[in-house]
């Protein structure tokens, strides 16, 4: 494997951009809130926030899994996975290796839980059976990159204040509402600011709508450090087009081009496309080459090897 890549301009806008929208996120809950309860709506929002960042995020991972009825994977089933993990996570200077665990689904995904001190990384039935060992470990990095990055802290807080904010309008609205039969009243003399009527209206919107900016920042930021730390920035992009081309619905085979694209901004993830795009612009930037942990399998070499051949059952999942 080569050095690590040069400090690439998309870093810099990406890391501004997510400063730049969680303060937007706040600055809406805040004041939000300071319509609502003066200076007291100001404090909640920003002491909420700082408590959430205080929290552990993987004080709920267990029960996260257990909902996807993960079971983990052991190094003697998949020692080549586990072999990839633990590269990747010391070239991340993660204090401990992430745990892997098996999800029992068709679904081609995986994702990550916990913090940097202690971290599971959850890969289903699907993503296993359909991809190469090479590119699960563009995918193995793209999830440690997310918890070498704090994503998971970072994402908490954004949906913390996004859910305060849509408390505080809807708390707004309903005293608007029970307010109406004074409007009536001809002795009450009441002034309406029409500003802060749509600030109270559209503030959950806005506040979502940043939401998913963040949301998209993180994701280009965790595939640009996969990169790094694999060395081999087409084995995500190889990864991506396999999830894409895997992920189709029978709608989009029978009917190609079928509907209208959903807007980018209205996105939690950015357009496959892009991705792709920006990871080959990676690859050019830079000679690498292929990693040992790269040597190819065949897909589903590895989900064979953790629970053997596949039965169905009623719900879809993968046992």
């Amino acid at each position: 494997m080569s050095g690590p890549l040069p400090w690439h301009p998309h870093q810099w806008r990406n890391r501004i951009q997510s400063v730049l929208l969680i303060m937007l996120m706040l600055g809406i809950s805040s004041l939000v809130g300071r319509m609502l309860l003066g200076v007291m709506g100001l404090w909640l929002a920003f002491v909420g926030a700082l408590l959430v960042l205080s929290i552990e995020p993987a004080a709920t991972w267990r029960i996260t899994l257990r909902l996807y009825r993960a079971r983990p994977i052991s190094p003697y089933e998949a020692p080549e996975l586990w072999f990839i993990t633990k590269t990747l996570a010391e070239r991340a200077q993660l204090p401990a290796i992430p745990l892997l665990y098996y999800i029992p689904s068709s679904m081609i995904n995986a994702f990550a839980v916990g913090h940097r001190q202690h971290a599971a990384i959850a890969l289903t039935d699907g993503l296993l059976t359909q991809l190469t060992l090479r590119e699960l470990s563009g995918v193995l990095g793209h999830e440690i990159a997310h918890i070498a990055h704090d994503d998971l802290r970072v994402m908490g807080l954004a949906d913390y204040i996004s859910r305060l904010t849509n408390l505080f309008s809807m708390a707004g609205q309903f005293m608007l509402l029970l307010s109406l039969p004074v409007l009536f009243i001809e002795s009450y003399d009441i002034h309406i600011n029409l500003l802060s009527m749509l600030l109270l209206l559209f503030s959950p919107q806005l506040s979502v709508l940043a939401q998913l900016g963040l949301s998209r920042i993180r994701e280009y930021d965790a595939d640009q450090k996969s990169a790094m730390l694999t060395g081999d920035p087409l084995a995500l992009a190889y990864a991506l087009a396999r999830i894409k081309r895997g992920s189709r619905s029978w709608v989009e085979i029978l009917l190609p081009g079928w509907g209208n694209p959903q807007p980018s901004w209205l996105r939690s993830h950015p357009s496959t496309e892009e991705r792709i795009e920006r990871l080959q612009e990676y690859a050019r930037s830079f000679a690498y080459v292929k990693s040992p942990m790269a040597s190819d399998l065949p897909p589903g070499t590895i989900a064979r090897a953790v629970l053997g051949p596949p039965r169905w059952r009623i719900g879809g999942y993968w046992y």
